[in-house]
């Protein structure tokens, strides 16, 4: 992939994935690219220059990459928020609904402590629910987000408005237009 200066660049399409007339964001190729990916992490971590976090939570499962690589840099722990039924230890869960019907995510219920400083990232910002269950697990555990920051957000689909309206702070490196 040629050298570029936009995170977008080195975001592919798959057309008709995983369904008809979904164009699908593909970060694999971010993600596989050197500097691609630390451009995407240093912009990530940009806008909390001085700010204080105490954990950084990843969204199943691209988030856990993304997550693992800024909890890195900011020498500070890192928290999956998981799919029901992946997290050994005793969970707190949050159900969201989905496209078609509904799912429910996981947290340990000693992730966050009350008070914690908590940075959530994901890759993608589509409708918002997962990032919004997410949200609520942490706050039911007493943490306080600082942000959401994702690489990208498909505005069509009102993900960022609705996190939003929760009062979150939203950062995204990039935005397609579409499904």
């Amino acid at each position: 992939m040629p050298k570029s200066a936009h995170v977008k660049d080195y975001i592919r399409t798959i057309v008709d994935f995983p369904h008809e007339g979904i164009l699908f964001r593909d970060v694999t190729t971010l993600f596989a690219d050197p500097r691609g990916f630390r451009m995407a992490i240093d912009q990530m971590l940009h806008p909390y220059a001085g700010t204080r976090i105490d954990k950084v939570v990843g969204l199943e499962a691209r988030g856990f990459i993304l997550g693992g690589a800024i909890a890195h840099q900011l020498s500070v722990g890192f928290v999956p928020i998981r799919k029901k039924g992946k997290l050994p230890g005793t969970t707190i869960n949050q159900e969201y609904k989905l496209e078609y019907g509904e799912a429910i995510v996981e947290l340990h219920d000693d992730a966050i402590q009350p008070g914690e400083q908590v940075l959530v990232v994901d890759d993608l910002l589509a409708t918002g629910g997962t990032a919004e269950a997410g949200i609520r697990l942490i706050e039911r555990l007493g943490g306080e987000i600082v942000s959401c920051s994702f690489i990208i957000d498909l505005p069509d689909l009102g993900g960022r408005e609705k996190l939003e309206i929760m009062g979150m702070d939203v950062q995204v490196l990039c935005e397609f237009e579409g499904l």
